[in-house]
Formats: C-alpha cells, sequence, structure tokens
C-alpha cells in the first residue's frame, strides 16, 4: 500500500489537531503518510519533500503549523501536488497562522481550512481525489448524507422541546 495523502506537520505538538485528518482518511479507506517537517528548522527536508512528492505518488497534501505557518506555502511553492492547509492555534487565536496560510502570492495557491480544522481538510482531501475516482466519489456523497440527515434528526428532537412561549 503507497500513500497518496501526506500529511504534514511543524512538530509532533500539532499531532492532537493534525490526527483528525488521518481519522477522515483511514475511515475512507485512503493511504496516508504522517510525517513532521519544519520549514524553518529543516528546509532542506521540506524542499526535498515537495520537489519528491508526486513522483512518489503523493496527490494531496495536508500541512499543518502553528505561529510562523510558513510550511503549507513553502511546501506549495515547490511541488503541483494540491496543498490544503491547517491553520493551528497557538497563538494570537490562531490569526498569525491564519494569515501565513491564507495570503499567498499569485501561482502559488494553497486551500486553507478552520483553525484546528484538519478534520475539513481530511475531508477536502477526500474530495479531491474523489473528483476522478467514482469509487470515492459514492462514498463521499454517502458521507455528506449523513451529515444532512443528522441536521434532520436534530430539528425533530428540537420540535420536542416544550417552552411556554416556544412556537414550533
Amino acid at each position: 500500500m503507497k500513500a497518496i495523502v501526506s500529511i504534514i506537520m511543524g512538530s509532533t505538538s500539532d499531532l492532537p489537531v493534525m490526527e483528525e485528518a488521518a481519522k477522515i482518511l483511514n475511515d475512507f479507506m485512503i493511504p496516508f503518510e504522517i510525517n513532521a517537517l519544519s520549514a524553518h528548522r529543516t528546509p532542506d527536508e521540506v524542499e526535498k519533500f515537495a520537489k519528491s512528492a508526486y513522483s512518489k505518488g503523493i496527490r494531496v497534501i495536508i500541512a499543518g503549523a502553528g505561529m510562523a505557518a510558513h510550511l503549507p506555502g513553502v511546501i506549495a511553492a515547490q511541488t503541483h501536488v494540491p496543498v490544503i492547509g491547517v491553520p493551528i492555534k497557538v497563538s494570537l487565536e490562531g490569526m498569525d497562522s491564519i494569515l501565513s496560510i491564507l495570503q499567498m502570492p499569485p501561482g502559488i495557491p494553497v486551500a486553507t481550512v478552520g483553525v484546528n480544522a484538519a478534520r475539513n481538510a481530511g475531508i477536502l482531501a477526500v474530495q479531491i481525489l474523489a473528483a476522478g475516482d467514482e469509487t470515492l466519489n459514492r462514498k463521499i456523497l454517502g458521507f455528506k448524507g449523513t451529515l444532512k440527515n443528522k441536521i434532520i434528526q436534530a430539528n425533530k428532537e428540537l420540535a420536542n422541546i416544550k417552552y411556554p412561549y416556544k412556537t414550533n
């Protein structure tokens, strides 16, 4: 089994956030790898990873970083594989990380999810891969259907809550 998604984090302290992406990929039976690479502390290794990702079979990269969150952008600058950035809340309520990932120059896109939203990054990776895989496409449609059904069920439960001034 060869990984087709790579989850990269700046350090293992990011694992509690980034493992949410791993759980989604695992649920969808998508082979993935997880590594720690730092744009600032291991720049040569980041460059080597980014430049070889496609030839190794990687088709989507999920990169998470906090504080000086340059990792997703540095990777995106060196590969044509789609990169999904996960801002990690370490300081400034995650705003520093959001802006570092979101504000990329023209020609170097990084898809950016919400702060600590590695689960959404995993779902987005599945959706990207599903664009060329009918089996995976059916799985993601089923997953989206379960999200809809959860809200429909929640609304039914809310209808049973009684208050003297509640009108529905």
